[in-house]
């Protein structure tokens, strides 16, 4: 892979990083609730299950998923399924003053777990990887390590987009302290959640 072919990666892959997502609206949700480092560990189940699906796709069996109406039909509602659920939980949120330090690390793994089923119930983001990566890998080259690289890059500026997206949640965790601000953010990313679960079940195929 030469240099040029990377420079065109990295601006294109960045963009779709940062492109406001379920998942990042999540981190900005969980930064306004639990900070910071709470929201930026709890991407770490984003990661995992990108991690997964890049593998899937380098080694092939993501075309499983292009050629199944039915398994993309299934991933997709409990994906939307979820996310609704995650809406409905928002809506709900008791407006606690504040969280100890204890009950987020206790929270912690619940918190990467939502992050993973989000990213995982998504058949949107495979198929990311199965059209997008593919692109900038030059088949007369090794294409395992050219798909492992780009694959690391790709899930490097995903950390980097879950940090950013964590800072802004901080941000505004400064801007709502008061019950009624909270609550009205919490229902917010709520409507958000169920859109992106309704905009979820509406996707097709490629």
């Amino acid at each position: 892979m030469d240099l040029s072919t990377l420079l065109l990666f990295v601006p294109a892959c960045f963009a779709l990083n940062l492109a406001p997502g379920p998942n990042n609206l999540l981190s900005v949700s969980n930064a306004t609730r639990y900070g910071f480092r709470a929201a930026c560990a709890a991407g770490a189940g984003r990661l995992i299950a990108f991690a997964g699906m890049i593998a899937l796709a380098a080694s092939g069996l993501a075309v499983v998923l292009h050629t199944s109406a039915t398994l993309f039909s299934v991933i997709k509602v409990l994906g939307a399924a979820y996310l609704f659920c995650l809406a409905w939980q928002l809506w709900r949120a008791e407006l606690a003053a504040g969280h100890d330090e204890g009950a987020v690390s206790a929270g912690l793994l619940s918190l990467m777990r939502q992050e993973f089923l989000v990213a995982a119930g998504n058949p949107k983001a495979i198929l990311i990887f199965t059209a997008f990566l593919p692109q900038f890998v030059d088949p007369a080259g090794p294409v395992a390590s050219q798909f492992g690289l780009l694959g690391a890059l790709f899930l490097g500026f995903e950390g980097v987009a879950i940090a950013l997206y964590a800072a802004l949640g901080t941000r505004l965790r400064l801007w709502f302290r008061a019950p009624r601000s909270k609550r009205i953010f919490n229902r917010s990313c709520a409507g958000l959640l169920s859109g992106a679960g309704l905009g979820l079940l509406l996707a097709r195929r490629a």
